[in-house]
């Protein structure tokens, strides 16, 4: 009775082990190596970000249709990096209708801000 209680737990325990991993929000652009990106790659995971930043509260649901005006490489602090500029006409705050998001080269979010910085 006991060496199959023991069995029994080692056989569910194993199972557990092989259950498949679940990635996090935004988990469909984490990428790792350092193959730069496909511009269209960087631009679909900008408006994945975007879309998780409205409903987090910290950009307005007046982003929600703006799609990426530019996309280009620029040279980061440490290296080389996406910058994704989107600009909001309908934006209330015109001081804060360009929006810029930053990507590694594979395209792993960095950082979003209204400064370009």
């Amino acid at each position: 009775m006991q060496r199959t209680l023991i069995a029994a737990l080692a056989i569910v325990g194993a199972i557990g082990l092989d259950a498949p991993a679940l990635a996090d929000e935004g988990g469909r652009c984490h990428f790792h190596g350092s193959k730069p990106a496909a511009e269209n790659t960087v631009s679909g995971c900008a408006a994945e970000r975007g879309a998780a930043l409205i409903e987090a509260g910290k950009l307005d649901a007046s982003w929600q249709a703006v799609q990426p005006a530019q996309v280009e490489v620029v040279e980061g602090k440490k290296a080389k990096e996406w910058k994704v500029t989107f600009k909001n006409p309908a934006a209330a705050d015109k001081a804060k209708d360009t929006l810029y998001m930053f990507f590694t080269a594979p395209s792993n979010f960095i950082a979003a801000n209204f400064t370009a910085q």
